[in-house]
């Protein structure tokens, strides 16, 4: 289900040209109404298009003030219940709230690195295109429907 803003708790990430939520939205469906003309609340977040959500949680995890939730589909949360991320600096933790008032925690370690810092193709050998037509490179025998590569028809940058 779409997300939607509390806006008691939204800030409109203290006057930014750019709230977080607008940051990060995939699908930039988040959008901050400067003076309260399309919502009736001037800052605050609000998304634009809930139909068009994609559930990814982005934007609830990366508001700084909780202000941002979803309603999960009912056969994933019951209804009553809710699902809550807080990101920390290292971890994130869910708070799960069942329908009878029980409330469990669970903290998973963020594994992101640095934009830039990973090599994809550290420790593997670099292509040789004259191996193209060997067997087990890209052929299979014609009976199969396929036939043997052809260097030439690959795109070569």
């Amino acid at each position: 289900m779409p997300t939607f803003v509390r806006t008691d708790k939204c800030d409109g990430c203290k006057g930014q040209d750019k709230t977080a939520c607008m940051y990060i939205c995939p699908h930039d469906l988040m959008k901050l109404d400067m003076d309260g003309s399309e919502t009736g609340h001037a800052m605050k977040s609000y998304n634009q298009e809930p139909e068009q959500c994609w559930e990814c949680y982005s934007c609830i995890k990366i508001c700084p003030q909780n202000a941002i939730e979803a309603r999960p589909y009912a056969d994933i949360v019951p209804l009553g219940a809710s699902v809550q991320p807080l990101r920390g600096t290292d971890s994130i933790m869910w708070t799960i709230k069942f329908r009878n008032g029980t409330m469990k925690r669970f903290k998973f370690p963020i594994r992101t690195t640095p934009e830039g810092s990973i090599d994809p193709y550290g420790g593997k050998p670099k292509a040789d295109l004259s191996k193209i037509a060997e067997p087990g490179f890209f052929n299979h025998n014609e009976q199969n429907g396929y036939r043997a590569g052809d260097p030439s028809e690959l795109i070569c940058k």
